[in-house]
C-alpha cells in the first residue's frame, strides 16, 4: 500500500496544498487531534513556491502523521486482536510499544489452543514455545478458553497437559472441541479428567464448559460442582459415556443457575427434568438432548413421564428443547407416546410415518423439523397433519422421502408465511394429477410471499 492509500495521508496532501502549513508545523508530535482540526478550520491561503525547506518540512509531517509506533495503546490492542497468534508474536518485536501491548492482559483473556500432528492434519498447531510462553507470562490472564485438536491422541495428550498446568487461572469458559473422533476418548481416562479437575478446582468462576466426546466422569463433576456452583451457567456434554443419570442430577441440583444444558438421552431423566423444574432453580433456556444408537437392538430407551415435561414447561415456559436422533425405526418404540415438549427435530436416519403421525399429534410446541430419509412411503397425511397441529412449525428440511407436489402445497397453504425456513430437495417431490415439480414452485411462492425453488443436488 503506498502513501497514498491511507486516508490521513490524503487529508495532509491537500492541507500541504490549501492551508496554513506553518500551523500544521508548530503540532506536537503526537497530536492527531490538531492534525483534524486544522485540516478542517485552517483559511486557504496561497501556497508559496516550494523549496528545499518546505519539502523538509513535509517529509517531517508525513513521519509524524504515518508513525504507528505513536498509535494509541487501545488502538493497537484492537489491531493485535484481529492478527493469528504467530502474527502478534512476529508484530511484537517491531518496537517497544508495540512489544507492551503484546503483553497487555486483555490480549490473553481469549485464546485456542490449536493442536494437531502436522501429517495428518490441515490446521496449524500453535508452536510449543508461544504455548510455554503462555503458561509462564499469561496463565493468570486466560478467561476463555478451548482447545481444538485433530483426532491423534497425541494431540488429545498434549492439550491435557496443557490443562495440568493452568493451576494460577480464573477460567470462566473452557472448550474441548474435537476436529474429528476419536481424540479425547483415547486419552488414558485418569490422565484426562486429573487434568481437567485442575481448571474445576483452581479456576472458581467457570460459567461455560463444552467437554463432548470426552472421559469425563461422576467424581470430576462433583468436583466442578463443589467449586463453581455458583457461576456455572452452561454446560454441553453429550457423548460422555462415563457419566450417569446420577452425575448429571448432582450438577441440576446445586448449580441453580445454570441455563444450557446439552446431554444424551440415556442419562435423561423424571428425577433431573423435576430438579430443573425446582423453585430455586433459574428459568431453563436451552436442553439439547442427543438420541443415538450404534448397534440396533442393544439399547432400550426409556420413557420420560408427561408429568415430568410438564413441570419444566410450568418452570420455564420459553425453554428450547432440541432433540437429535440417530436411530434405526424399530428403536422409536419409546418416543412421541405422549404429548412431547420438543421445539426442534432432526432425525439424521430413516424416519417411519407412524413416528412423523406421533410427532403431529404430540409436539404442538414443535418449530423445526428436519428428516434426512424416510423411506419410498409417501409422507402426505403425516405432513399436513403436522402442519394443522403444530401451530408454532416456522422450519422444515425434506431429503431422501417422498411428498406429493399436492399435499405439499396443501402443506404450505395451511403453515402460510409462518414458514421462514423451507428446504426441500426437489427429488422429495412427487407429480400427480394436479402440479408438476416445475409448477410447484409457483403455488408455494403464493403462499409463502416470497420466491421459492426447492433445493438442487449439484452434479459435479
Amino acid at each position: 500500500m503506498g502513501v497514498s492509500d491511507y486516508p490521513m495521508a490524503v487529508s495532509f496532501h491537500w492541507l500541504s496544498s490549501n492551508c496554513n502549513l506553518e500551523a500544521t508545523f508548530r503540532m506536537k508530535r503526537n497530536n492527531f487531534s490538531a492534525v483534524n482540526k486544522v485540516v478542517q478550520s485552517s483559511p486557504v491561503v496561497k501556497q508559496p513556491k516550494r523549496g528545499l525547506c518546505s519539502s523538509l518540512r513535509q517529509t517531517h509531517a508525513l513521519s509524524v502523521l504515518l508513525d504507528w509506533g505513536t498509535l494509541p495503546h487501545h488502538v493497537l490492542l484492537q489491531v493485535f486482536q484481529y492478527l493469528p497468534l504467530i502474527d502478534r508474536a512476529r508484530a511484537s518485536s517491531v518496537c517497544r510499544r508495540w512489544n507492551e501491548v503484546f503483553h497487555i492482559p486483555d490480549l490473553w483473556r481469549k485464546f485456542e489452543f490449536e493442536l494437531n500432528q502436522s501429517a495428518t492434519s490441515y490446521f496449524k498447531s500453535t508452536h510449543p514455545d508461544l504455548i510455554q510462553q503462555i503458561i509462564k507470562k499469561h496463565a493468570a490472564h486466560l478467561q476463555y478458553v478451548s482447545f481444538k485438536v485433530d483426532s491423534s491422541t497425541e494431540s488429545a495428550e498434549a492439550a491435557c497437559d496443557i490443562l495440568s498446568q493452568l493451576v494460577n487461572c480464573s477460567i470462566q469458559t473452557l472448550g474441548l472441541i474435537s476436529t474429528a473422533k476419536p481424540s479425547f476418548m483415547n486419552v488414558p481416562k485418569s490422565h484426562f479428567v486429573s487434568a481437567l479437575t485442575v481448571v474445576f478446582v483452581n479456576s472458581k468462576s467457570l460459567s461455560s464448559i463444552k467437554i463432548e466426546d470426552t472421559p469425563v466422569d461422576d467424581p470430576s463433576l462433583k468436583i466442578l460442582v463443589a467449586n463453581n456452583s455458583d457461576t456455572l451457567r452452561l454446560l454441553k456434554m453429550s457423548s460422555c459415556p462415563h457419566v450417569s443419570s446420577d452425575g448429571i442430577l448432582c450438577v441440576a441440583d446445586h448449580c441453580q443457575g445454570l441455563r444450557e444444558l446439552a446431554l444424551n438421552y440415556y442419562i435423561l431423566s423424571d428425577e433431573l427434568l423435576l430438579a430443573l423444574s425446582s423453585e430455586t432453580h433459574v428459568n431453563l433456556e436451552h436442553l439439547r438432548i442427543d438420541v443415538v444408537s450404534e448397534n440396533p437392538g442393544q439399547i432400550k430407551f426409556h420413557s420420560i413421564k408427561k408429568r415430568s415435561w410438564d413441570a419444566l414447561i410450568k418452570h420455564s415456559p420459553g425453554v428450547n428443547v432440541v432433540m437429535y436422533f440417530f436411530l434405526y425405526e424399530e428403536e422409536f418404540e419409546a418416543f412421541f407416546k405422549e404429548e412431547t415438549p420438543v421445539t426442534h427435530l432432526y432425525f439424521g436416519r430413516s424416519v417411519s410415518r407412524a413416528i412423523l403421525g406421533r410427532i403431529g399429534l404430540n409436539c404442538p410446541r414443535l418449530i423445526e423439523l428436519v428428516v434426512c430419509a424416510n423411506g419410498l412411503q409417501p409422507l402426505d397425511s403425516e405432513l399436513i397433519r403436522i402442519a394443522k397441529h403444530c401451530k408454532n412449525l416456522t422450519s422444515l428440511g425434506l431429503s431422501e422421502c417422498e411428498v406429493s407436489c399436492s399435499a405439499f402445497v396443501e402443506f404450505v397453504r395451511l403453515c402460510g408465511r409462518r414458514l421462514t425456513q423451507l428446504s426441500i430437495m426437489e427429488e422429495v417431490l412427487v407429480p400427480d394429477d394436479r402440479y408438476t415439480p416445475d409448477e410447484v414452485h409457483t403455488e408455494v411462492s403464493k403462499h409463502l410471499g416470497r420466491v421459492w425453488f426447492p433445493d438442487v443436488m449439484p452434479i459435479w
